[in-house]
């Protein structure tokens, strides 16, 4: 009988892969540089939180094996609130994983920005961790035309 993939399925299909890919990995072999671009455009605490779970994991096993990974998180249309100094419920999540993992760049959409001032009339203040971007949507375009990998949670 087919069954639908749910999202944890498919969370353990890959660590699973990742494993054994790992494993298949030389030992002694210089490491390999990574670079990641995550998406985020829902307005969804479970959905950022498993993002920056994504992130920290992706981080602490590439670490261990002895590569690193140059990583952008790119938020825009509803997901930009995770970015939102006023309404981020991850905030501090996104403070303390910037402290441990510098090189993480946090992207706000400028569209979405504006967008919310004109719907909420009041400029948005993003975390001061984060930067703006033109347009998320053509951020992504330009991560993955620089050969980084996509994921979106």
């Amino acid at each position: 009988m087919n069954s639908p993939i749910t999202r944890s399925g498919f969370a353990r299909f890959i660590t699973a892969a990742s494993v054994l890919v790992g494993a298949s990995t030389p030992a002694g072999a210089a490491g390999k540089a990574h670079r990641v671009g995550f998406h985020i455009d829902v307005n969804d605490p479970a959905v950022m939180n498993l993002l920056l779970g994504n992130f920290t994991n992706l981080m602490e096993y590439y670490a261990g094996a002895g590569d690193t990974a140059q990583v952008e998180i790119v938020a825009y249309g509803p997901g930009l609130h995770i970015l939102r100094d006023d309404t981020s419920p991850v905030k501090e999540r996104l403070t303390a994983l910037k402290t441990r993992f510098p090189s993480v760049v946090y992207s706000a959409c400028h569209n979405t920005m504006m967008g919310m001032e004109k719907t909420e009339g009041h400029p948005i203040v993003i975390v001061p961790e984060a930067r703006v971007v033109p347009a998320g949507v053509v951020r992504l375009v330009e991560l993955q035309e620089q050969g980084y990998v996509y994921i979106k949670p």
